[in-house]
């Protein structure tokens, strides 16, 4: 299972941080390192944190962004200290570790950290099905971001060692789901239902309940047909379906 646990850096600013990053995902078993954007892997802080681990920094992958670097997973949990509105659903790595590994039983699943100096962005948080916050002493909350990893990898680690085998959902891969956020965003906007100034503060609330659901294949066709349907009758389909009516003829 963790060999299936991706994690992900966003924007990290030290190279130190990536070494040690490598270091506690060699001590918890992890191998999947990524990261979003820059950041030295070769530098001589980078290979003298990672000690043992050096050899993980030559496999680590680059992608321009998020979205990208998470297309292929199914579950994908934000690490976050802030609070705030779409902050406030989140929970600590231990309550959360039970779901993860399920998904991480059958695809692919992302822990995402953000950059040293400000965490996730609110539109990092848009390709978040769930947010983590590590519980800490409210004078000084803020982890370094490598420790974060650990507290965070630490948890799944001793999870799995106890979790026996059951039968999970095999949730669709973000990338596919992220073309369903597409499709409702346009369906939603077009019917007045989100407001066109600030579309993103119903739709983080959808991914919210929708992320919590953990979405199958299946369950993103029926979706993405639905959102289509919307659409359809929003630009011409209400005369058809008028015009079948007024005929006595069956809608569907």
């Amino acid at each position: 299972m963790l060999q299936n646990i991706r994690v992900v850096l966003v924007g990290p600013k030290g190279s130190g941080n990536i070494g040690s990053v490598a270091r506690a995902m060699k001590n918890m078993g992890l191998r999947d390192l990524v990261l979003v954007g820059g950041g030295r892997t070769q530098s001589f802080w980078a290979r003298a944190m990672a000690v043992h681990a050096a050899e993980m920094l030559k496999e680590v992958r680059r992608f321009a962004t998020l979205r990208e670097a998470v297309a292929e997973c199914a579950l994908v949990i934000g690490a976050t200290c802030r609070g705030g509105l779409y902050r406030s659903h989140s929970r600590s790595p231990r309550e959360v570790a039970p779901e993860i590994l399920a998904a991480a039983r059958t695809g692919k699943a992302a822990l995402v950290f953000g950059p040293e100096d400000h965490g996730l962005s609110n539109r990092d948080l848009n390709h978040c099905h769930l947010l983590i916050t590590i519980p800490a002493h409210p004078e000084y909350p803020s982890l370094n971001v490598a420790q974060a990893v650990m507290v965070c990898i630490y948890e799944l680690f001793v999870a799995q060692l106890g979790q026996p085998p059951r039968s999970e959902i095999i949730r669709a891969p973000a990338e596919r789901v992220e073309r369903l956020f597409d499709r409702m965003r346009a369906s939603l906007l077009k019917i007045g239902f989100l407001d066109s100034q600030n579309p993103d503060h119903i739709l983080l609330a959808l991914r919210r309940v929708l992320g919590r659901a953990g979405l199958e294949e299946k369950d993103v066709r029926i979706l993405i047909g639905l959102f289509r349907q919307i659409e359809w009758y929003t630009e011409d389909g209400w005369r058809v379906v008028q015009e079948k009516e007024k005929k006595g003829l069956k809608v569907r």
